[in-house]
């Protein structure tokens, strides 16, 4: 079977293609977990043979991988202790100007992404700059676009910073023997992220200027909010106008819903029955206190007394995320609120109400939803982490000896890698055992941080890199970009970047890393240079995706709080696509010159 060949491909490397695209196409059109999927991958390519048992399980082995795992702890240390929060109080201060403001943001946000998650320091800071932007009078939605691409530009400043250049410098490391240093690419990634601030304050007009969601929970008129009537409230039998339900203080009634859930005419005569919905538009510490004076409830179910209420709530809100079993869907249909013990009480799009009652809006990604929640809720149970995105942190962490003793351990770390003292995954381990013994996160909070899933997709992702090259898809490849591009290096170079940089607005970027390599890795070698400043190339333009908020999982965070629409970060991001990607090739062929294979 092996020998059979059809359109240049044998049966293994179509079973290969096949696999790739319809993994791609799960992820991009459906919901399943990507782990899962990339699980599905590994275990299609060992039954069908195109792998044997050692390759296809050889991902769960990369020391890139277990490297990953490790740096979960490292970074739960410094996360237990402070030190992100630290520098968010000390660093942004109160600038005069909308370029120094993204200066100021963007810088530490990317000094921190060359260390960290990614994903976690943009959850920090989204928070902080919603309220930073009130103080400095600026829209939200023109920095948190700024922020998101800071986090993703400083990641690529070191091998640890984000997971492609991890696993592009693991698959060099086993096809060379040689090990790449932790600062590679740090003078590449500084050059860009410099260009990168340069051109957000060049282009801030592009920026839209948008209401931020949670807005719509301050201003009158911007919300909705559901309540219900108890069967002992003492308002039933009166008029609403009778009750002082008609013409409320910041707020007016938009819908009434009698028991039969069948809309009734709002007028000031209209009778109040037990169990009518009530959907009020306006300022939601103005309706709360109504609800309060008048004994009504949170729309949830048929409460017969207030005594059933909830006393010791909080209000959160949150936003819809992208790929949340929420989308399409309303909550009066599910068991959601049930299931997660929260009643929801308003919905906003874009900063705008939607004027109908809030549990029978059918909810889209970026939906804004105001929630009552019992005082000590967990925000990070697996039903909610898939579906909602929480706009308020949850505890500060203390500032004290332990912010000191893990920013030490930290820089130790990445100081001992760096002068070749040990290799990082050694550093790696050392540190995690520091940030243990000296208490700065516990075991619970260690094992806690680690994402498996993100270990999973990496794992896969290094499988499916060892698949397209065994089976001769990478040398295909390769041979036809040379075949267009002709014999010229920083072409070729170009282009494979190219290529890259648009893939992985719709794939991970681990993923686009993975498959990439070898295609990479093919086409120097062609052509008969080093393969070192291709790669290098590389790690940066599969991190650099800037077009659409499903590139990057720091977009999706930024998403709904900035109020953003789909075309928004298209109008800033494709041109930030080419002037990094530009500015990548000029920066490598600079630091590291192309030299001839010996």
């Amino acid at each position: 079977m092996e020998n059979v060949m059809f359109l240049g491909f044998n049966l293994y490397a179509w079973i290969t293609i096949i696999t790739v695209l319809g993994m791609f196409s799960i992820m991009l059109f459906t919901k399943l977990r990507s782990d899962l999927v990339f699980l599905g991958a590994i275990g299609i390519l060992y039954v069908t043979g195109v792998l044997d048992a050692k390759e296809a399980f050889s991902g769960f082995s990369s020391s890139s991988v277990i490297t990953v795992g490790v740096l979960f702890v490292v970074i739960a240390g410094l996360t237990q202790t402070g030190v992100l929060h630290w520098i968010v109080k000390n660093l942004l201060g109160t600038p005069n100007s909308y370029s120094k403001a993204v200066t100021r943001l963007m810088l530490p946000v990317a000094v921190l992404s060359s260390f960290l998650s990614n994903t976690t320091v943009v959850a920090l800071f989204v928070n902080i700059v919603k309220m930073w932007s009130k103080k400095l009078g600026i829209s939200p939605s023109k920095l948190l676009i700024p922020l998101s691409y800071a986090s993703g530009m400083g990641g690529v400043c070191t091998l640890i910073g984000t997971p492609p250049n991890l696993i592009i410098s693991g698959l060099y490391e086993a096809h060379t023997g040689e090990a790449m240093n932790i600062l590679t690419t740090t003078i590449p990634g500084l050059f860009c992220l410099t260009i990168g601030v340069l051109s957000i304050i060049a282009m801030q007009r592009l920026l839209p200027d948008r209401k931020v969601p949670e807005s719509a929970f301050e201003a009158t008129s911007e919300y909705t909010m559901e309540l219900r009537v108890p069967s002992d409230n003492p308002y039933i039998g009166m008029t609403l106008a009778e009750a002082g339900l008609y013409h409320i203080k910041g707020g007016s009634l938009i819908g009434l819903y009698h028991f039969d859930n069948v809309p009734s005419p709002i007028t000031e005569d209209e009778f109040i029955m037990g169990g009518d919905h009530l959907v009020y538009a306006g300022q939601i510490d103005e309706i709360y206190q109504m609800a309060t004076s008048h004994q009504l409830v949170t729309a949830d179910h048929h409460v017969f007394s207030m005594s059933e209420v909830e006393q010791n709530s909080q209000i959160r809100t949150a936003y819809v995320t992208f790929g949340s079993n929420l989308i399409g869907t309303t909550i009066e249909d599910s068991s959601f609120e049930k299931d997660n013990n929260l009643i929801l009480a308003a919905v906003a799009r874009r900063g705008t109400r939607i004027n109908e009652a809030p549990r029978k809006v059918v909810l889209q990604a970026g939906d804004t939803l105001l929630l009552a929640c019992p005082k000590h809720f967990n925000i990070n149970t697996a039903s909610l982490r898939g579906n909602l995105h929480f706009f308020d942190s949850g505890d500060i962490p203390n500032i004290g000896i332990g912010t000191f003793i893990s920013t030490i351990i930290m820089i130790a770390m990445v100081a001992l890698s760096a002068l070749g003292v040990m290799s990082l995954l050694q550093c790696a381990f050392l540190a995690a055992a520091a940030m243990l013994l000296f208490r700065c996160c516990n075991a619970d909070q260690a094992m806690k941080a680690v994402n498996w899933e993100i270990l999973m997709v990496f794992a896969g992702s290094a499988v499916l890199g060892l698949a397209i090259q065994k089976t001769g898809i990478a040398e295909w490849l390769a041979n036809g970009i040379l075949d267009i591009c002709g014999t010229n290096p920083i072409v070729v170079m170009t282009a494979v970047c190219f290529v890259g940089t648009f893939i992985t607005e719709f794939i991970s970027n681990t993923a686009a890393g993975a498959m990439f390599f070898p295609i990479m890795l093919q086409a120097a070698e062609k052509l008969g240079y080093d393969p070192f400043p291709f790669l290098v190339a590389l790690m940066v333009s599969v991190s650099s995706s800037f077009a659409t908020p499903i590139g990057s999982p720091t977009h999706m965070l930024v998403y709904g709080p900035g109020g953003y629409r789909f075309s928004d970060f298209m109008r800033i991001g494709l041109l930030m696509n080419i002037i990094i990607l530009a500015a990548n090739i000029l920066i490598v062929n600079i630091i590291y010159p192309l030299t001839p294979l010996q």
